[in-house]
């Protein structure tokens, strides 16, 4: 943590958004491991990354936002809806015109393109990323505002929660590849390749507090509304899918990820 300190925080944005794509890498890793997925594991993984985005949604983003936001201009909750309600429209319009797969049903969403389907899964995993991305740089970003909510603590618990749930995320997509063939370093170098928004919009999302400081309540609740869109519109639907009994193990694995989170962000930050 003494290191961080001294790293301005656009700086500190994009360690964590590399250690956040780092984790997704070493779960695309498991490709030289396995070639198959187990359904049941894959749903729980799936559950458990939608509870750890539930939770980081309200904990380390929402709470933030309205507790800022008291004795301002306008009400409390008005940074916070219009925020979350900005970032869900944002990831919607996102969901639109970029061209992904979805995993389980294979369902092709986004504008109409003749690119092969294991561009399209990276679509689908870097469509994730995006909104995770943002709300660790926001975090971070709000620590050179000097507001009392906003702490190093804090953004580093964020940053270890959204980087648990990306190890999942990369076995996610290259162990599916394997599965259809493609060699292990190239189901590999897709996998992580999902992971690299990660630092980008990181680094966009703190930079843009930073430079632009009343807009913070704003962007905690926009990175949470993107998140909730990506757990509501991707995550939960697809680890819900398969036989009987296997959507209870995803359930288990969403209580379980924002049981992880909460204690992380509550005992950190």
């Amino acid at each position: 943590m003494e290191v961080l300190n001294n790293i301005p925080p656009v700086g500190q944005a994009l360690v964590a958004g590399l250690f956040t794509w780092g984790l997704t890498a070493l779960g695309a890793a498991m490709v030289f491991f396995f070639k198959e997925i187990n359904k049941k594991v894959l749903n729980a993984m799936l559950g458990f990354a939608a509870g750890v985005m539930i939770a980081a949604s309200f904990w380390s983003l929402l709470a933030p936002s309205i507790e800022m936001a008291e004795g301002g201009p306008v009400p409390p909750y008005v940074p916070a809806v219009v925020g979350f309600l900005g970032g869900g429209a944002f990831l919607w319009c996102v969901d639109k015109l970029l061209p992904h797969i979805h995993q389980g049903t294979g369902h092709e969403e986004g504008i109409h393109t003749s690119w092969q389907r294991s561009v399209l899964l990276v679509l689908a995993i870097t469509f994730h990323n995006i909104p995770e991305g943002l709300a660790v740089g926001v975090a971070f970003g709000g620590l050179a505002t000097g507001n009392e909510y906003m702490t190093l603590a804090g953004a580093i618990s964020l940053a270890l929660g959204i980087g648990l749930q990306n190890f999942p995320e990369g076995a996610a997509v290259s162990i599916p590849l394997r599965r259809e063939n493609m060699s292990r370093v190239k189901s590999f170098m897709y996998g992580q390749a999902s992971g690299l928004v990660e630092p980008i919009s990181a680094v966009i999302g703190a930079a843009a507090v930073v430079f632009i400081n009343p807009i913070l309540p704003y962007a905690l609740a926009f990175a949470a509304g993107a998140m909730i869109y990506v757990v509501a519109e991707e995550l939960i639907p697809e680890s819900q899918l398969g036989h009987d009994g296997e959507g209870d193990i995803a359930t288990i694995g969403v209580m379980v990820g924002f049981t992880v989170m909460m204690l992380m962000d509550v005992a950190l930050g």
